[in-house]
Order: C-alpha cells, then sequence, then structure tokens
C-alpha cells in the first residue's frame, strides 16, 4: 500500500513537473519577406516568443544603405504589387507612431533595421507590446510584416514617414 501511495505521488509530480515544461516552451512563428514595388528586398524574420516580450530575429538582403521602416501591418495580405494591401500598422490600442520602446506607440512599431554597405540587415532585437500568437488584441501571427523605403523617424502619425514598402512578408506560426 505504501508503496503504491509513493508511486502515485511521484507520478503526480512527474505529470506537474511535465506540464510545467510546457508552460515555458518558447512559441516562434516567421515571416518570409518578397520584394514589392520593384526592389530586390527580401530575408526571413523569426519572431520568439520570451515572457512578455519578444525576440526578433533574421537577416534581410538587396536594400540600400542605411537604416529602414521596419513594421507589423494590421492585414496579413501581400497580394497587392506595392504593398498597399497590409493596410496601416499594428495598431490594436489606437495610440501614436512612435519608436519601439517609447511608451505611447503603435504595438506594430518596431522602429529601424540598418542595412550595411552590402544591402544587408542583421536583425536581433527584443519588443514588447505584441504576443506571438494568433488571437488576443496584440497577436501578430497572420499579421504582415514590412520593410520600407526610407528611414522611419518615430514621430511622424501615422507612419513614421518611412516611405513606399519595399518587401512584405505574412508572420505564419
Amino acid at each position: 500500500m505504501r508503496k503504491s501511495v509513493i508511486s502515485a505521488a511521484c507520478g503526480a509530480l512527474l505529470v506537474a513537473g511535465c506540464a510545467g515544461m510546457q508552460e515555458d516552451k518558447e512559441v516562434s512563428a516567421v515571416a518570409m519577406l518578397q520584394p514589392r514595388s520593384g526592389s530586390k528586398v527580401s530575408g526571413s524574420v523569426k519572431f520568439t516568443q520570451i515572457g512578455d516580450v519578444v525576440r526578433v530575429t533574421g537577416e534581410i538582403t538587396g536594400h540600400s544603405r542605411g537604416p529602414k521602416g521596419f513594421h507589423i501591418h494590421e492585414k496579413g495580405d501581400c497580394s497587392s504589387a506595392d504593398g498597399l494591401s497590409t493596410g496601416g500598422h499594428f495598431n490594436p490600442g489606437g495610440h501614436k507612431h512612435g519608436g519601439p520602446y517609447e511608451p505611447v506607440k503603435h504595438s506594430g512599431d518596431l522602429g529601424n533595421i540598418t542595412f550595411d554597405d552590402q544591402g544587408v540587415a542583421k536583425i536581433n532585437f527584443t519588443v514588447g507590446d505584441i504576443r506571438v500568437a494568433k488571437e488576443g488584441p496584440n497577436a501578430i501571427i497572420g499579421r504582415a510584416l514590412i520593410v520600407h523605403a526610407g528611414t522611419d523617424d518615430l514621430k511622424t502619425d501615422p507612419t513614421g514617414n518611412a516611405g513606399g514598402r519595399v518587401a512584405c512578408g505574412v508572420i505564419q506560426g
């Protein structure tokens, strides 16, 4: 009898431990960026949920040197040649445009990524206000990721004055 009670207790602890491990499992999604507006910009970007923040990593090629606007847009529709089918910046809170670490900003405001002399941007940063999920107010799976032609000034509402859309990819999980 005592052995069966101990076995049951050990089994329960094992199950609880495994359940806890599943809760800590990282959830990720990827956007495969394709050229738009006659550009040659392409690449892949991964979003990984780590607690309350999301790590954004990847590599994008084919752009001119310098900082370029980088945003999540509201609609996961990259069907138009100019990328306008993605709608505006993802903004479930109805806030004004801002930088990625400003207290007031669109959830999709990821700021700028910087392209080197070879036209390559290597991405690795964390951001809050979004979730790697399909449902919920800040969920990004199914939305579009856009690389813009110019630099986001991090203040002009609603677009940051970042120019046209030169690459588009739907965030898929």
